[in-house]
């Protein structure tokens, strides 16, 4: 007789269902798992064996076989544990098979019986209630599970709780989703003095979800500025919360099951590497673009990084996900951020300033930022260059309007791309917008259009660079409240093409 429980194997974000079966028959004593276990998974039937036995549970001196269906699907992680565990107490009948076969279970198991929570239980709840199937999971990991509101989510602490939840003699009510966490701001916009000029083009990239460069000399304020960035971006939506945090529970960044409604905002140092930006390493775990998803993706001293590591970063920027192909391995991860870099005009930061400058200006400035390929640096909508803020401005006291006032008005341009996009799944706001929805949305009135056409000519526009200049016109007139795209709200995202250094 085989027993029979399910649990999951993590492709991506997606949760693929594993049957688990167990069968106990005459032979030499033995314990085998197989269907393509790793070494962790392999591991269990020890961890498993020392959990039993901390229960006065002894095995029978018979073979032990576990299978993980399909077999062909690796198997990765220390999740299998619990599955495993339940799936051996139905075949010894200690645990109801029909209970038990009703359930999708995850966790790994402690030595004496504790469950120890794991990663992905909030995309492993989703297939449970895809699955029809109540999800058993460590109590640490319930708040998170209990998130996908079509699942029940039972959260035992330990095994010995779950074996008595099964039998009835004490069961367990589901388990509640987590508090949702405040987003906290300390860093706001009115602090910064001075730079105008950056802090409108901050305003413009939140409301539009834009790429945004912003290229000044050392302590001009570049990277307190984009500190200030998560300040001004709304919460996300509760589907946008759901999918980021599909991704960060896949990277055990969830904690305590709260899921925040504040958007990500990931700045990896510029010593990392390909797999840690785009994706990679064992078993293809998501990188800092994925974990980005729908927030922030800020790269400071953008031309310090691996000229092959910035150059993986244009596929996912124009389609929104990135496939992450290994040779055991295949997965596609949601990545639609929004790329802000920070640079140096040069490699000693003062090409603009005669008095500090080294002797190789202006070709030191051209050798630097040519670290940025031509194709990358084709994809930034916004280009700002910040100079230096004087002493006698910094003397001056705190001017400016606050986060929460341009965050107000950032809401208000979201809120109409929403209303604008409504019912596009792919388009949710102006950067999202191409073909056919620029031409209707974004095309502007007959001195706008001449405008831009005199300026592609001028300038030698690329057509990606053209459409760019389109959308981001979109949202200057979203943020001016404006129903149409006018020929001034086209000469500023025009002022904001040319390079930042010119």
């Amino acid at each position: 007789m085989v027993s029979r429980t399910y649990t999951v194997a993590f492709e991506g974000i997606e949760a693929r269902l594993v049957e688990v079966q167990c069968a106990i028959a005459p032979g030499l004593p033995a314990f085998s798992v197989v269907g393509l276990p790793d070494k962790a998974v392999s591991e269990a039937r020890e961890r498993v064996r020392a959990a039993l036995n901390a229960l006065a549970i002894a095995l029978p001196s018979k073979r032990i076989t576990v299978n993980l269906s399909p077999a062909d699907l690796p198997k990765e992680g220390s999740h299998f544990d619990l599955p495993i565990a339940l799936a051996l107490l139905a075949a010894l009948d200690i645990l109801p098979k029909d209970e038990v076969e009703g359930t999708l279970a995850l966790g790994e198991l402690s030595l004496d019986g504790t469950l120890v929570p794991v990663i992905g239980a909030l995309p492993a709840a989703l297939t449970a209630a895809t699955e029809d199937r109540v999800l058993l999971c460590p109590k640490a990991c319930g708040a998170e599970a209990a998130w996908v509101e079509a699942a029940t989510v039972i959260a035992p602490a330990s095994l010995s709780e779950a074996i008595r939840h099964f039998n009835g003699q004490s069961p367990l009510s589901p388990a509640t989703a987590g508090i949702v966490a405040p987003s906290v701001h300390s860093r706001d916009l009115s602090e910064v003095k001075g730079q105008e000029r950056a802090k409108r083009a901050l305003e413009i990239a939140a409301a539009g979800r834009h790429h945004l460069l912003l290229v000044g000399a050392p302590g001009s304020g570049k990277s307190m500025l984009v500190k200030r960035l998560p300040g001004l971006l709304p919460p996300l939506t509760a589907k946008e919360a759901l999918d980021t945090s599909m991704i960060h529970s896949l990277a055990g960044l969830l904690t305590e099951g709260g899921i925040s409604r504040e958007r990500p905002f990931m700045e990896p140092h510029h010593t990392a590497s390909m797999a840690a930006i785009v994706g990679g390493g064992k078993g293809a775990k998501p990188g800092q673009i994925s974990l980005a998803h729908n927030g922030v993706l800020f790269l400071d001293e953008l031309p310090e990084y691996a000229r092959a590591v910035l150059e993986t970063l244009r596929q996912p920027i124009e389609t929104g996900d990135v496939v992450v192909a290994r040779a055991n391995a295949h997965v596609r991860y949601p990545c639609r951020f929004m790329l802000v870099a920070a640079a140096n005009p040069c490699k000693c930061g003062h090409m603009a300033d005669p008095a500090r400058a080294c002797a190789r200006v202006p070709h030191c400035g051209e050798d630097y930022l040519g670290r940025i390929s031509g194709p990358l640096m084709d994809r930034f909508d916004l280009r700002v260059d910040v100079p230096p803020v004087s002493f006698q401005d910094l003397d001056l006291p705190a001017s400016g309007e606050s986060s929460a006032v341009v965050a107000a008005r950032v809401a208000a341009a979201r809120m109409r791309q929403a209303e604008r996009y409504d019912g596009l799944d792919d388009v949710t706001v102006n950067a999202d917008a191409e073909g056919a929805l620029l031409e209707r949305f974004a095309n502007p009135d007959a001195a706008g259009r001449a405008l831009l056409l005199k300026a592609a000519d001028r300038f030698g526009l690329s057509a990606r660079g053209y459409h760019r200049v389109l959308r981001v016109a979109r949202t200057i007139a979203d943020l001016a409240q404006s129903d149409g795209v006018l020929e001034c709200h086209v000469a500023e995202a025009l002022s904001f093409r040319l390079p930042a250094t010119a």
